[in-house]
């Protein structure tokens, strides 16, 4: 027994020798690939064979394609007698495995090759009886696996690997697999089971995928987008069954959710996102036209829509990588996963509306709309804060579907609107909304632009109804301006005129209103507007109002008396007063001095944002205008302040000098160009000086009478006025003054 044990130790051991010595010797030869281990061991009586330290390298360099710190294989030798190759098991250890794409080429692809040369047999050898492979268990322990896409590019890889399956006799058509895996540069982790037909290509799986994290897909989006960032956080538990061949073939159930998703400019400027979105399925199978929805639910989806000069932020992001030869429509040998990603939803939802669609529940919660206008001479900046939407069951069997929106305006305004929908027909639909509390100084970047006058004054209301049967229409809509007031015109090239205050002696009414009904008929497709109401009403203007424009006077001096006792506006970038407002602070400074128990509390607040505007633009025309002219800021004088002051924004020789000195693609507005150029130090101590400047005027008033004691000025708030200016709000205590209680 001992001299038998030791002849079969010394055979293995030989055995091994040589196994080691052939793979060494032959491997490029029948891999194409060079391979080194640190030792075999070979059992021909057990049919083991162990290869430690394994490693193959890629085609004709010194770079490691695959490597396992050992690779174990229990087979069978009997079976070769019978045509059979039979391995019982086979287990790879710490398999570590660098997966190459460069164009159409796979870095695995040579051994492929290689084999394949192999293969080729002469019609006589096709008469061979064909041997039959079996695999038993085969398992991948602790696997490492990188994946290089050199033409996006797209670098990742995967750790902590295990996969598994049972084996797959040779006439048998299925194979199954279980697999686990962790995201090797970011987190979150991936496990379930699979089962493929390798006859039919029929698949079933079942897939849990926990935080795993997106971000390294930025580098698809890059290939579909001029610039930008994107992140996102994936959660799924999915069951479904299919066929490789078909999309449509699909039954699956489960959940999916994405969350802290973001897509913009940068990081910290985003386009589109969105802090939480849940899909829960009961069954989707496109095939029987079945779309069974448990709910939808999006927590605080922000969008953000901005207009430039001659495009937009969507159109600078994407439009170039897809017009016409451009990457972004797909090439294909570049398979871009977000492309793929998003052609299939496409189309497993094509026939949605034609299907026995269902959705019990339907949550928008917490949205955000940003809309920004840079064509102008100014921004104007809108949209929609708080929005939720709510829906209930979204069902083909019901005959209506309710739809309730509701959001804030940005930055003041409210919005309501109901909608009552047949879900088997959207041309029957009756709709409601209520839009409110509009401030109209919110337009005046186009009312500036447009008429040369701002507005200081007066809030929009919008309401109507809307009855929809048949895609025929009957709908009312109620326009209400309350006290719309013009202020002092801006002048400037880049601004055209209209007479706004004697357009608004015209269309406005008795109690300084304007009330319009504006009816609207015919179908969806042509649309017809009934004007009559806004006719009648401006003639009814013409003849009726001036019997009532005594009254009027007195309501508006009265309004005036109030708004001027209580609050002082400053024009934007300005710390000059006027001569009505300069009367009104000699009187309350004298009012002070004469009654010892009044005192006053001064609240500023700043419209900052448009105040730094203001200043970001001056001082971009002005360095212009110092080029231009050859001076400095020595001998600038208040001639030229004016001159700087009424240049046009964009001035096509100011833009050629600005574009000349700002040079960087991914500043699309000239607000962003000027501050680049001029720098943000330089506008903030400006509006700093100002602030202080505009104290220092109003407590002149009193310091000339020895009342600064008894009027205390706060610190100013930064805030969007309701009436688009900075101002200073005034309360007093103590005495009040006598007009002011009149009043």
């Amino acid at each position: 027994a001992a001299l038998v044990k030791t002849i079969q130790t010394d055979t293995q051991d030989a055995v091994g020798a040589i196994t080691k010595y052939l793979i060494q010797k032959y491997d490029e030869k029948y891999t194409g690939r060079q391979i080194t281990l640190d030792w075999a061991y070979v059992n021909p009586f057990s049919g083991y064979l162990h290869l430690q330290n394994l490693k193959i390298y890629e085609y004709k360099t010194d770079s490691v394609f695959l490597a396992a710190s050992g690779l174990s294989v229990h087979f069978s030798l009997l079976k070769l007698f019978s045509h059979s190759l039979q391995i019982n098991s086979a287990t790879m250890d710490n398999l570590v495995a660098y997966v190459i794409r460069d164009h159409k080429s796979m870095n695995f692809q040579t051994i492929i090759d290689k084999f394949s040369a192999g293969d080729s047999t002469t019609s006589t050898d096709k008469k061979k009886t064909p041997i039959h492979v079996n695999l038993g268990p085969l398992k991948i322990t602790n696997a490492e696996i990188h994946y290089n896409d050199r033409q996006v590019p797209f670098v990742y890889y995967i750790k902590n690997a295990n996969f598994s399956t049972p084996g797959k006799q040779w006439n048998v058509d299925t194979m199954a697999f279980t697999y686990s895996f962790a995201a090797g540069p970011t987190k979150g982790s991936m496990q379930g089971r699979f089962n493929i037909n390798f006859k039919t290509s029929d698949y079933r799986l079942a897939d849990r995928i926990v935080s795993l994290d997106l971000k390294p897909l930025e580098q698809y989006a890059k290939d579909l987008a001029n610039y930008g960032s994107m992140r996102a956080v994936l959660d799924a538990n999915l069951t479904a069954t299919g066929n490789f061949h078909n999309a449509e073939d699909l039954n699956a159930f489960g959940h999916v959710a994405l969350s802290d998703f973001h897509l913009g400019k940068n990081p910290e400027d985003d386009y589109l996102s969105f802090q939480h979105l849940r899909l829960v399925v009961t069954e989707l199978s496109p095939k029987n036209n079945k779309y069974i929805l448990d709910s939808i639910s999006l927590v605080h989806p922000y969008v953000k829509y901005e207009r430039y000069d001659h495009t937009d932020n969507l159109s600078t992001m994407f439009a170039k990588k897809w017009a016409p030869g451009g990457s972004g429509k797909g090439d294909p040998e570049n398979v871009n996963i977000i492309i793929a990603i998003g052609r299939y939803i496409k189309s497993i939802s094509r026939e949605f509306f034609n299907s026995d669609y269902k959705l019990n529940y339907l949550a928008i919660s917490g949205g955000e709309l940003t809309f920004n206008d840079f064509s102008l001479s100014e921004e104007f900046s809108t949209g929609l804060h708080g929005l939720n939407i709510v829906a209930d069951s979204i069902n083909k069997t019901r005959r209506r579907v309710n739809v309730f929106v509701h959001s804030a305006l940005k930055p003041y305004g409210n919005m309501v609107i109901k909608l009552s929908i047949d879900p088997n027909d959207s041309s029957y639909y009756n709709l409601n909304y209520n839009i409110k509390n509009i401030p109209v100084s919110l337009f005046n970047p186009y009312t500036v632009s447009f008429t040369s006058f701002p507005l200081d004054r007066g809030t929009i209301e919008l309401n109507g109804a809307w009855n929809v049967l048949g895609g025929n229409i009957d709908s009312k809509n109620h326009l209400i301006i309350v006290d719309p007031r013009a202020t002092k015109r801006v002048r400037g090239k880049d601004k055209k005129w209209l007479p706004l205050p004697l357009i608004f002696a015209f269309i406005r009414e008795r109690g300084n209103v304007i009330d319009y009904e504006i009816p609207i008929t015919g179908s969806l497709k042509n649309p017809q507007f009934h004007f009559r109401d806004a006719i009648m009403h401006l003639i009814q203007n013409i003849f009726v109002k001036p019997a009532t424009t005594a009254y009027r006077f007195e309501v508006k001096n009265t309004e005036k008396a109030i708004e001027k006792s209580t609050t002082i506006k400053w024009a934007l970038m300005s710390n000059a007063l006027l001569p009505s407002q300069d009367k009104f602070l000699s009187g309350m400074a004298e009012f002070v001095q004469k009654n010892p128990d009044a005192s006053i509390v001064v609240h500023p607040y700043a419209y900052t944002v448009k105040e730094k505007e203001y200043i970001n633009f001056f001082e971009a025309k002005k360095k212009y205008y110092l080029f231009v002219n050859h001076l400095n800021a020595e001998t600038f004088t208040d001639k030229d302040s004016l001159s700087v002051n009424n240049l046009a924004i964009r001035d096509s020789s100011f833009l050629r000098y600005l574009n000349a000195r700002v040079k960087d693609n991914l500043l699309f507005t000239l607000q962003e160009k000027c501050a680049r150029l001029v720098g943000n130090e330089i506008i903030n101590s400006h509006l700093k000086r100002l602030n202080k400047n505009r104290q220092q005027i109003f407590m002149d008033y009193f310091r000339k009478r020895s009342t600064d004691n008894r009027v205390k000025i706060q610190d100013t708030k930064s805030t969007i006025p309701f009436d688009g200016f900075s101002y200073y709000e005034i309360q007093y205590k103590g005495d009040i003054p006598p007009e002011l209680l009149k009043a």
